[in-house]
């Protein structure tokens, strides 16, 4: 139930007339109390509804403790506490407009059109300015690339952080630990282990575990979400010794050692999907690279010369792969940060891929934005970064050589 005191006390009143109303309104069962019209200005008072509308400030005269003592009163009675604003309003006779007389809502070569005493605030000119849309484009260029590096990506529409922020930066690192673990998990076990296994396969090309995974690498066209359906199914609704979802036990655990084991237990059905998912077309694809790279004829001239199997993996195989090897690494260490949006949200993830799954049906473009551009500009560094790693790793490559 609310009450409103305008009908009581019009632009009339002081501290101890409201409070005075709070311990009333409480006893006729009010929940809320709205301070109306009457309450803001100072140079020009809000006397009447001539004067001070646009200066959200306190009058001293009426509140000499401001709006944070009404508040404290009213709670002390057990109500809450809200004020009236007409924001896109404002009286000529006002501090806004006398400062900004450029705001207001008008046609060029027109009289301002007054009615009621007031006249409109041209928002959409206000919000230009704000966003700084009124600059030229090399200036909001510049200042966007500036923002975005320093992870000042605005304001969130719909959507907040945990603490209750709606500041875009604040939302994506909260989720971006969780990302990091289910991702960084995964991947690196994928990566190495794809690595390793390939390695030992191009040894023994034509076998029956090479064969098999050959066989199996089509089954890497599904994607993890539709593997970690069935692992929910069998762990979780059948055998019951996994969680359905989430990060950890609810309560959480109080214990370090158990909080983790809480972890560990959530975590092996998301990362277990995301490995199955492109595990098999890892090994064969590194398999097919390092088969390349062995029957280059370097190779068989190492192994004429009678060097050691695993002295030619080392110096002929491995070392001239290592630009694509770390090329891989590099790109997946960047692609951490999208996480994964659909398989997270299958097992109730609270990490960036959730985050985005939500802003994506909020419409929450601001959030949508910042993650791609954070993405962007984390592709282009490394792009940047891997032609000097190149030129020290690859044994193709010189620097600095002689003239001939």
């Amino acid at each position: 139930t609310l009450l409103n005191n305008w009908e009581a006390t019009y632009f009339d009143f002081d501290e101890k007339i409201l409070t005075e109303l709070f311990g009333g309104a409480k006893e006729l069962g009010v929940d809320v109390f709205l301070l109306d019209d009457g309450w803001f200005g100072n140079k020009y008072p809000r006397a009447n509804d001539g004067a001070g509308l646009g200066d959200w400030q306190e009058t001293k005269e009426k509140l000499p403790h401001g709006i944070g003592y009404l508040v404290e009163q009213a709670e002390a009675k057990g109500i809450k506490f809200g004020i009236w604003i007409e924001p896109e309003m404002v009286n000529p006779k006002s501090e806004l407009y006398e400062q900004h007389p450029d705001w207001i809502l008008k046609l060029p070569n027109r009289p301002e059109n007054l009615s009621r005493n007031q006249l409109v605030l041209d928002k959409i000119a206000l919000e230009e300015k704000r966003l700084g849309l009124n600059q030229p484009y090399a200036v909001r260029s510049l200042r966007y690339l500036t923002n975005a590096l320093t992870l000042n990506l605005g304001r969130a529409n719909n959507m907040t952080s945990d603490s209750g922020s709606k500041t875009v930066r604040l939302i994506i690192l909260e989720r971006l630990p969780a990302t990091l673990l289910l991702m960084g998990t995964s991947n690196l076990i994928l990566f190495f282990g794809a690595i390793l296994l390939a390695l030992s396969l191009s040894r023994k090309y034509g076998s029956f575990w090479d064969k098999a995974v050959i066989a199996m690498s089509p089954t890497s066209s599904v994607p993890p979400w539709f593997y970690g359906i069935f692992l929910i199914l069998i762990f979780a609704a059948v055998l019951k010794v996994l969680p359905f979802g989430g990060m950890v036990d609810a309560p959480p655990p109080k214990g370090t050692i158990s909080y983790a084991l809480s972890v560990l237990k959530h975590l092996t059905l998301p990362a277990s999907a995301l490995i199955m998912s492109s595990l098999f077309l890892s090994i064969y694809n590194w398999r097919t690279f390092f088969l390349i790279y062995s029957s280059e004829d370097y190779v068989e001239m190492a192994k004429a010369k009678g060097l050691p199997s695993r002295d030619i993996e080392r110096r002929y195989i491995l070392r001239p792969t290592l630009p694509t090897i770390i090329t891989n690494f590099a790109l997946l260490l960047i692609g951490l940060w999208t996480g994964a949006i659909i398989t997270e949200t299958v097992f109730l993830w609270p990490g960036l891929g959730r985050t985005l799954f939500r802003a994506i049906g909020l419409y929450d473009i601001p959030v949508i934005v910042g993650s791609t551009i954070i993405y962007a500009y984390l592709l282009a560094i490394t792009v940047f970064l891997l032609d000097f790693f190149y030129a020290l790793v690859d044994p193709r490559v010189k620097i600095g050589g002689g003239g001939a």
